[in-house]
């Protein structure tokens, strides 16, 4: 039988990319979607060369070779011949693990053993063309220069994985093979917890793709989580990067995960795209949410160094350009404005807190926060060093710092925290609050609560939003209003001059918001 033809029934790279794990395995409907945005004729071309620098279970390469077997049929007729010179001279990996190593060379070639005696191609060592080579952090001042790993955590004795990727811990990435590639491809980690005691996690996946970059390849494609396209921890520059790059020629984004990966939970979805070295043009930007997609050309820098992911919300924040310059986010404080932590209640010697309880005592500074990690209310303390806001003395909203996964019009709200608080003057907050103000009188803060309770306004959010955390940056793209009237979204569209079609994606996608 056809090595191109053979059916798999189940595919155990199918069951193995169903499995919920740190490490997320790409399904092989999702690796051809990817292969399908490369030129069709890079599979008829013999000379070219792939390389996946981040093998997990070889699917990638698996699939990459059922193409090049049939697309080079005519020039190598012979099937042997044609499977020899494909898995040897033309495909490559760098596995993640030893383990990975080996499921790699089983699902390429066959055998764990690439020169064993069930192995497609007869390579005269055991690794073939797929390598893994134990490589070790190298620290300074407790962290690994290249990955960002904690010492403490990730300094281990060679029995335990170390997630030393020997892709990404070297200056020099070309001298791993000591050759040039034309097309890259893959899924890399995407991050590595930052110590023992935080689920806290650091991204490794742009060190991936900055190397790959410096190989400069012909083509190159990788899936990888999307919160790069707001930037935060870390990713700032990796985001200027990318949307500045005029060689993206494809850009498919997913913002719920599970339209790509069924049973992972990735904060902010995931996409891939597609570098062409001398492209200079527009991206393909494509984007996939649940069984509609949409797509348009375009710059991926059009908007004041942030990327807009929806192709609609794009044309909704155009229309709000052309009438506004004052947004929200200038109403919005920092997270911890007060210098309270969510722990505060719990830590009160932590933050110089002298006094607290649960009813007003003389020279008290009432604050809302978390109390037992499990529920809203509020305390009433004194401290040392008590800093108050500008909006300390008059009226503010209380909004949740975090809530939601980053899905386009949450309501910001948590089953813990509810809906945002009213404030009255003379309230602070934790952390777990931001806060928006400040307002002269409490018919004012009505008035804007009403325009957060709009669509519209939550679609705005939903521009910059991309994972669970609200801070003041995600209030970017919502304009300010004249807060001595309220507002609905009738009024709204027709304030900016919305579209049917623009009104229908908000009204289809953005649930009411009720007061609970």
């Amino acid at each position: 039988m056809s090595l191109s033809k053979s059916s798999y029934n189940p595919d155990v790279l199918e069951c193995l990319a169903n499995l919920s794990n740190d490490e997320v395995f790409t399904p092989p409907k999702i690796v051809n979607n990817i292969l399908d945005v490369l030129p069709k004729e890079v599979w008829s071309n013999p000379n070219l060369k792939f390389l996946d620098p981040a093998c997990k279970t070889g699917v990638f390469l698996r699939e990459i070779a059922k193409r090049l077997i049939d697309g080079l049929e005519s020039q190598i007729p012979d099937l042997q011949q044609r499977i020899d010179h494909i898995f040897q001279n033309q495909l490559y990996g760098i596995a993640i693990t030893e383990l990975t190593a080996l499921a790699s060379r089983r699902s390429l070639y066959c055998s764990k053993y690439a020169n064993g005696e069930y192995s497609v191609s007869k390579f005269s060592n055991p690794d073939g063309n797929i390598r893994f080579v134990s490589t070790n952090h190298v620290w300074q001042n407790g962290r690994c220069k290249y990955c960002g790993a904690n010492q403490a955590q990730y300094a281990r004795g060679s029995d335990r994985e170390t997630h030393a990727y020997e892709f990404i811990h070297t200056n020099n990435p070309e001298e791993i093979f000591g050759m040039k590639f034309d097309v890259i491809v893959g899924n890399p980690p995407y991050q590595l917890t930052t110590n023992n005691d935080s689920k806290q996690a650091i991204p490794i996946y742009d060190k991936f793709v900055r190397n790959c970059i410096q190989l400069a390849p012909k083509l190159f494609s990788f899936i990888i989580p999307s919160r790069w396209m707001t930037g935060g921890m870390g990713l700032d520059s990796f985001r200027s990067e990318m949307i500045s790059r005029t060689d993206i020629k494809e850009l498919h984004d997913f913002p719920n995960c599970r339209d790509c990966f069924p049973n992972n939970d990735i904060k902010g979805g995931v996409c891939y795209f597609l570098i062409e070295k001398g492209y200079s043009d527009k991206c393909k930007v494509v984007t996939h949410s649940a069984n509609k997609i949409t797509e348009s050309m375009r710059s991926l820098s059009d908007n004041k160094g942030f990327f807009i992911r929806n192709n609609i919300l794009v044309n909704i924040y155009n229309r709000v350009l052309t009438q506004s310059n004052k947004y929200v986010s200038e109403m919005v404080s920092s997270i911890g404005c007060y210098g309270l932590g969510s722990d505060a209640f719990k830590n009160t010697e932590k933050y110089g807190i002298n006094k607290i309880e649960d009813k007003p005592f003389k020279d008290c500074i009432r604050v809302r926060g978390l109390i037992d990690g499990h529920k809203r209310g509020e305390k009433y303390i004194s401290m040392n060093n008590f800093i108050p806001t500008v909006s300390y003395n008059k009226y503010k909203l209380f909004v949740p710092e975090a809530y939601g996964c980053g899905a386009i019009g949450e309501v910001p709200s948590t089953p813990v925290l509810g809906t945002p608080v009213l404030g009255t003057p003379g309230e602070a907050c934790t952390a777990t609050f931001v806060e928006i103000g400040p307002f002269d009188t409490e018919e004012e803060l009505g008035n804007f609560y009403s325009y957060l309770k709009t669509k519209f306004f939550r679609a705005l959010v939903g521009v910059l939003k991309n994972t669970q955390h609200a801070s003041a940056k995600v209030y970017s793209c919502v304009p300010l209003q004249d807060f001595s009237k309220s507002w609905t979204d009738e009024e709204l569209y027709k304030k900016y001059g919305l579209t049917q079609e623009e009104i229908d994606f908000i009204e289809e996608n953005i649930q009411p918001m009720e007061d609970k």
